[in-house]
């Protein structure tokens, strides 16, 4: 997770349903102006994004910002294809690990460090429809445990 002089933006919890985050690290991201402006405004959505490495570059697709209001000429697209910031060898290292082993990078937050924007990937795996409906048990038990200790110390 990010450190203290950070200030999450956006979370993508749908990632951490629909995979195993086996690993997680930073990375930067490439934004003109006004695409800035909208992530301070906090007009982003992770929800469907992933990362893919393409000609030894890594790219995050499918996450939407905003056009800024005020930006008129200079918004982007909302939906393009931004790159990442990351050093060429963990960049290989990643590739090889997707390539062999079958698993994903999800953009798990985006969060502000200092004045920089960045980007917390997650090395996922995929969880299974039982996987899912074990998570969703164990959660509603921790949620009933919870309850039963609440109202036995109101009573």
């Amino acid at each position: 997770m990010p450190k203290k002089n950070t200030k999450t933006i956006a979370q993508n919890k749908k990632a951490f349903h629909d995979y195993f985050v086996i690993e997680s690290m930073e990375t930067g991201i490439e934004l003109c102006g006004t695409e800035v402006k909208s992530i301070r405004n906090g007009r982003v959505n992770l929800k469907d994004s992933w990362c893919s490495i393409d000609d030894g570059e890594l790219y995050i697709k499918g996450m939407h910002i905003s056009p800024y209001e005020q930006g008129n000429i200079f918004n982007r697209d909302p939906m393009r294809v931004r790159r990442l910031l990351m050093h060429k060898r963990e960049i290989m290292r990643l590739f090889g690990t997707v390539k062999q082993d079958g698993y994903s990078l999800i953009p798990l937050s985006l969060y502000f460090k200092g004045s920089k924007v960045k980007v917390q990937l997650g090395l996922c795996k995929g969880k299974k429809l039982y996987d899912k409906r074990e998570d969703m048990a164990a959660r509603d038990a921790k949620r009933d445990m919870q309850r039963a200790i609440k109202e036995r110390s109101r009573g």
